[in-house]
């Protein structure tokens, strides 16, 4: 059950895009459409969950075992790089119309603030593991289910964003002002989600 929890605060509580405002230039970049948002959400779930594997195994048993802990910010940029190569590899040879459709956003996962916090939260066991003791097997659980959450708040700002499109706006508030505005309208329907996690854990005995 404390699984499930982890999977609910990371998703809907603790919103990695709409309540820590991490990932924010994809968040506004890549929502214009439906089609580009799942891509880039499915990318950053890859990206993110494997980055957070290896990134974890190498702060164990590479940069705490000889004493290397500065080097951290270093290594996992270096990981989350590499792994952004990959999927634009990938992409480029099975799916070339979302591949164009992300265009110059792909790159920008390596910069993404999302994947190297989530990376770093679950490298220092600094996240919330619902009483269980953090290790490479709930940092894997909080990894997926952020990238869940970064996903779903992806597509539907995107959503949102593509009836907007087709609305009568101001001139002054079309464009970015608009999405802007919407973005602080969703994460406020979020926010309707805070202390759902503490009433579970409680319901459950946690």
């Amino acid at each position: 059950m404390a699984y499930i929890l982890i999977v609910i605060t990371a998703i809907f509580v603790n919103n990695i895009v709409l309540s820590q405002f991490l990932g924010i230039c994809p968040f506004l970049g890549v929502s214009k459409k439906v089609e580009s948002a799942l891509g880039m959400g499915a990318a950053v779930a890859f990206v993110l969950t494997i980055a957070t594997v290896v990134t974890y195994l190498i702060q164990v048993f590479v940069l705490e075992a000889y004493g290397l802990e500065y080097l951290q910010t270093i290594a996992f940029i270096l990981v989350i790089a590499a792994l952004v190569q990959m999927v634009e590899i990938i992409l480029k040879k099975v799916n070339p119309a979302l591949y164009q459709a992300l265009g110059v956003f792909l790159p920008l996962i390596t910069t993404n603030c999302c994947i190297l916090g989530v990376a770093i939260l679950v490298a220092g066991g600094t996240y919330n593991a619902q009483g269980l003791e953090p290790n490479l097997l709930t940092g894997i659980v909080f990894a997926l289910s952020t990238a869940v959450g970064f996903a779903l708040a992806l597509v539907i700002f995107a959503g949102m964003r593509e009836q907007l499109s087709m609305m009568n706006i101001p001139i002054g508030m079309q464009g970015m002002p608009i999405a802007l505005v919407t973005a602080g309208l969703l994460a406020m329907a979020f926010m309707g989600f805070s202390g759902v996690d503490n009433g579970l854990s409680k319901a459950l005995g946690l």
